[in-house]
């Protein structure tokens, strides 16, 4: 059917890559009900901004739930009908980094919530790892943890795009 999705799509790319606007058209041509799982915190006045430009930029089409951290229960909630968008699994990983919890826990939970989630998923990710080496070792940990948490979300996705300049491409799968 056309606009039909695969179990899981992960969109991934860089910072203001055009990756969440590509997600967003994915679901929304899926011609389902949309959910949008929203994982960002807004710990200042600059993330409330964007959160709030974000949402308004949605409109009201979009049932939006926020799960900073509880990723997977939030995924359970999803109904069979729906097409679910995650934005995005980069700082969801860096709420549990920051955390201090178990990575590899949280990943192996959100793996099978992924797997077990009745209605299909996108989720969107950063790719981190094109830049220089960071200087400390808390953002080399993460870029690696990133690093990790990609290719294991891409491993399991029917469909894997890599967005760039605003401009999709297809790492796996068909584009419906």
């Amino acid at each position: 059917m056309p606009g039909s999705l695969p179990p899981l799509t992960l969109v991934v790319g860089g910072a203001r890559s055009g990756k969440s606007a590509f997600a967003e058209g994915l679901v929304t041509a899926s011609a389902r009900p949309r959910r949008y799982i929203a994982t960002a915190e807004p710990h200042d006045d600059e993330m409330r901004d964007r959160i709030a430009r974000h949402r308004s930029d949605r409109g009201t089409a979009w049932t939006t739930v926020e799960a900073p951290l509880a990723l997977a229960a939030a995924l359970a909630e999803a109904r069979p009908e729906e097409a679910v968008l995650v934005d995005c699994a980069t700082l969801w990983l860096t709420n549990h980094l920051l955390a201090d919890h178990d990575l590899g826990v949280e990943t192996a939970r959100l793996l099978a919530a992924l797997a077990a989630c009745p209605a299909p998923t996108v989720i969107v990710s950063n790719e981190t790892g094109w830049g220089i080496v960071p200087e400390n070792a808390l953002a080399r940990r993460f870029r690696d943890e990133q690093g990790r948490l990609n290719q294991r979300l891409a491993a399991v996705g029917g469909l894997v795009v890599t967005v760039i300049a605003g401009l999709p491409m297809v790492l796996k799968g068909r584009l419906p």
